[in-house]
């Protein structure tokens, strides 16, 4: 019995291996990891936001408002550069720089330090000194807003002229078209009224940033003109109070660390699910061919339906089995071979996944769900006559296993496990996706144990009466199926 099903699984494999859409399926992972960083760095736009800022008061505004927004960029380096050292444990680099000293809220005054000690070059020629290989380089991201000379189509322009000059402006394919325009009149703080003209909808951040920089700039203006100096005004519009940030390390938080830790669980889950539709697919079709070209005869004259389909169930899971290989062995090597985001991501996510207990359950229930799925594609494929007829019943099926799943890979991500969740557990025919998908959140040893359970009783119950139905199905070819048949034929006995 076990080499007539060892034969069927054999053929069964070759017959997928010979499709096309099996090599363009399992080379889609690997393609993606190759190109996504490259395709990342190419879609990515990193070219800052060109602004011009006609300053007609006298240029304390324009120069205001640079100042602000370059008090911003060196602060968001500075955050994210605390956050690269403490990620991988570089402070030896200079205890003393801001960069190294992490709950806290930076002050223009540890900017100015920063500014002082050279900025981020001298920074990163620091941290490359202790810089451990493998650790990945510090990449600071653009600076948003670049501040470009008035044009000299501006000048003198006002009114109605001047917004159809900064329209045409904007319209300009020019390099250096500003894409942003700024203006502070003559009469400014009398009137305090500011002109925005934009080739695109400002961001939010940035009107914000221009009202509270214009509000300072013209708060200090009104207090020197009632006797206060600029010196004391400039003084009080700055005082602020000194904030210590207190947050967990890159990734040890409580929301950082879930999404962390159920990345590989949930990958398994969705890989677990495409990779069933797709291998479900390609069974339906070999079944319908071998009914279509009147093999099926030439089979049953040899072997016993049963073993007919527990050989196709094999080599689906053969087959199965193999993409996941192929895409674990690239993942592997894009998180120990390369260097880049997507392996600074999967480093860390593979950890909770590496206790043997943990893999001995990962194996289980992938291969258990792989079993108990493909089971009711076998059988699909005994009972119809053509891929349209196959289509039918397979519809149905598929949105039963996969509407649920989706609401369960989200109820996951947003770290709740709530009443759908635990019943999905339960239930054998989402029990795989349900727990593959929990272990990154953790799950209870007795659930694992006693899910795993009921869904091997599942399975041997589902193999009984499929095998019914298969073995019942597979000579019927030509005759509607319908409810009374179709029990029947589970009902049918093993002459």
């Amino acid at each position: 019995m076990m080499n007539n099903i060892l034969l069927v699984a054999r053929r069964e494999i070759r017959q997928i291996l010979a499709m096309k859409s099996f090599w363009l399926t399992l080379l889609i992972l690997p393609l993606a990891l190759a190109l996504g960083p490259i395709l990342g760095e190419t879609l990515d736009d990193n070219e800052p936001t060109r602004v011009v800022v006609v300053d007609r008061s006298g240029g304390a505004a324009a120069a205001a408002l640079e100042a602000r927004f370059a008090e911003d960029d060196d602060r968001d380096v500075l955050r994210s550069l605390s956050r690269y050292v403490q990620r991988y444990e570089l402070e030896s680099a200079d205890p003393a720089a801001p960069w190294t000293q992490h709950d806290r809220w930076y002050t223009a005054a540890d900017i100015d330090a920063f500014r002082a000690s050279g900025g981020v070059e001298a920074a990163l020629k620091s941290i490359d000194a202790v810089r451990p290989e493998g650790v990945p380089e510090f990449e600071p991201d653009a600076r948003e807003y670049t501040f470009l000379p008035v044009p000299d189509e501006l000048i003198g322009q006002d009114g109605e002229a001047f917004a159809d000059v900064a329209q045409t402006l904007f319209d300009s394919d020019a390099e250096d078209a500003p894409e942003v325009i700024v203006r502070v009149g003559e009469n400014y703080p009398a009137d305090p009224r500011i002109g925005l003209y934009s080739a695109n909808q400002p961001r939010s951040s940035f009107v914000t940033a221009l009202q509270e920089t214009l509000t300072g700039d013209l708060r200090t203006r009104l207090l020197a003109e009632r006797g206060i100096s600029g010196a004391e005004a400039a003084a009080i519009q700055a005082a602020a109070p000194a904030i210590e940030v207190t947050t967990p390390p890159p990734g040890d938080g409580a929301r950082e660390a879930l999404l962390v830790r159920s990345i590989v669980p949930l990958a398994l889950a969705y890989i677990l699910m495409m990779s069933l539709m797709l291998s479900g697919s390609w069974m339906l079709q070999g079944s319908v061919e071998e009914r279509s070209n009147k093999l099926l005869e030439s089979l049953l004259a040899c072997i016993w339906p049963e073993e007919l389909m527990y050989g196709k169930l094999l080599g689906g899971l053969s087959v199965g089995l193999l993409m996941i290989a192929v895409w674990a062995g690239c993942a592997g090597i894009a998180a120990y071979a390369t260097q880049g985001v997507i392996a600074d991501m999967i480093r860390p996510a593979l950890e909770p996944v590496s206790s043997p207990v943990i893999i001995l359950a990962i194996l289980y229930f992938f291969i258990a769900g792989y079993i108990l799925i493909s089971a009711i594609f076998v059988a699909i494929g005994a009972m119809v006559d053509s891929m349209s007829e196959a289509q039918g019943y397979l519809m149905p099926v598929l949105l039963a296993i996969l509407l649920p799943i989706t609401f369960l890979l989200q109820a996951i991500l947003a770290g709740k496990e709530g009443l759908l969740v635990q019943v999905l557990t339960w239930v054998p025919l989402w029990t795989p996706f349900a727990v593959l998908a929990r272990l990154g959140m953790g799950i209870e040893t007795w659930v694992l144990v006693g899910t795993g359970i009921l869904l091997a009783a599942a399975i041997a119950l589902e193999l009984v009466f499929l095998g019914r139905l298969f073995r019942a199905s597979l000579l019927a070819s030509g005759q509607r199926l319908s409810i009374k048949r179709l029990i029947e034929r589970f009902s049918a006995q093993k002459q």
